[in-house]
């Protein structure tokens, strides 16, 4: 080998020698920041719960409410779906909020929530607001809330009755009591209800108060008869809500949750004076185990009558609750927000302290989600949910 030949054969080698030690540097380099990026520290889903920043007395009427729902489907893309399950007797939208993490694909368990069918009880209807909103807000930070919209799908419907609730009214337009105008027990007397629906197709009549009929027929007549309409789900309301209720069914509807005011009630199946089926052992004991899981854990109690007059315990017919338990055979549940002292409607209240009441009803609506696979299969709903700091609040003075 010449000195020519030499001289390449060396420089040939030192190229090899560099590329090879730059190359370990580089794949070191990288091994080095996969390192860092193995032990960087991860967000944990665990963090406390936070509550809406709601104020007193700011309620949502029919357009404030539809300004809100739209703005969670802006913020929040992924989680929120909004549609209109049909339309009032003026025409109003009747929207309902899907709230579920879409991204997440795999089966899904759904419930349904609504508020205000009686178009006065304002609360019912923020109650659903402040739960969606609390859901949003917690997902991918809270464990138990991330999870429950990874495998859940949460129908809620803040306003059952936007006609009534605009003008700060109990009935739809028609002068219908929309929570007797559901097909179980429809029409009863003894269930407070009277099929009148529009006289002549104009005459409108909310209510019949029978209040003598009552003093000599204590047995027969309550003190007083809402207008269930003249057949059942004649109103748009009802019918809007049926339709989405069998939609559901397909789609392992798991349980259903009717808010109303007031009274600082919890109510289960049945309201009907003649229930059209007696109770399994089973579903009783759940409805009994949920009873007792609300007196232990809320200042609400449970009842199971709407009248009582002369000592005769009057039920109530065409209730919504009812309906969807006989139709669908799921867990079926009635809130009554608000003590009566705060009830307006008594003229004892006035639509004040929102923020309480609203945090009267956290409980009892995680309770439910974090058991809706404990329900589906009607077994006991023992899980506990987890919540913020002074949830229930300190009963009111």
């Amino acid at each position: 080998m010449n000195k020519k030949t030499s001289k390449i054969v060396a420089l040939l080698l030192c190229f090899i020698l560099f590329v090879v030690t730059f190359s370990g540097c580089i794949e070191n380099e990288q091994k080095s920041e996969k390192s860092k990026e193995t032990i960087l520290p991860t967000v944990k889903l665990d963090q406390p719960s936070i509550l809406p920043d709601w104020k007193d007395g700011e309620y949502h009427d029919y357009y404030e409410t539809t300004d809100m729902l739209s703005d969670f489907k802006v913020k929040y893309p992924d989680l929120v779906n909004l549609f209109s399950i049909g339309k009032s007797v003026l025409g109003k939208d009747i929207w309902c909020i899907r709230i579920t993490n879409e991204k997440n694909n795999k089966a899904k368990l759904s419930c349904l929530i609504d508020g205000c069918i009686h178009g006065s009880e304002w609360e019912a209807g923020e109650a659903c607001l402040y739960l969606a909103e609390y859901l949003l807000i917690n997902f991918d930070t809270n464990e138990t809330i991330t999870y429950i919209l990874n495998s859940s799908e949460i129908y809620i419907i803040p306003l059952v009755n936007p006609d009534g609730r605009q003008i700060d009214y109990r009935f739809n337009d028609n002068d219908i009591d929309l929570n007797r105008n559901f097909d179980v027990d429809f029409g009863s007397l003894r269930g407070c209800s009277i099929p009148l629906g529009k006289l002549f197709g104009r005459i409108k009549i909310p209510y019949i108060e029978t209040p003598r009929l009552n003093k000599w027929f204590p047995k027969i007549f309550p003190p007083i008869l809402m207008n269930c309409g003249r057949h059942p789900f004649s109103e748009p309301e009802s019918q809007a809500i049926k339709d989405l209720m069998k939609e559901l069914k397909n789609n392992d509807f798991s349980f259903y949750f009717n808010c109303h005011t007031s009274g600082l009630l919890f109510y289960t199946p049945w309201l009907a004076f003649k229930p059209p089926f007696e109770m399994p052992k089973q579903e009783q004991y759940i409805y009994n185990y949920a009873k007792e899981w609300i007196i232990e854990n809320t200042d609400y109690e449970t009842g199971d009558t709407v009248y009582k007059s002369g000592g005769i315990i009057y039920k109530m017919s065409g209730a919504v609750m009812d309906w969807c338990f006989k139709e669908f055979r799921i867990p079926t549940f009635t809130f009554e927000i608000l003590s009566w002292d705060y009830e307006p409607a008594s003229y004892a209240g006035k639509h004040d302290h929102l923020v309480h009441w609203m945090n009267t009803t956290l409980p009892f609506f995680m309770y439910l989600l974090v058991n809706i696979d404990n329900l589906r299969q009607w077994k006991t709903p023992d899980i506990q949910p987890s919540l913020p700091e002074d949830v229930p609040p300190e009963p009111l003075q």
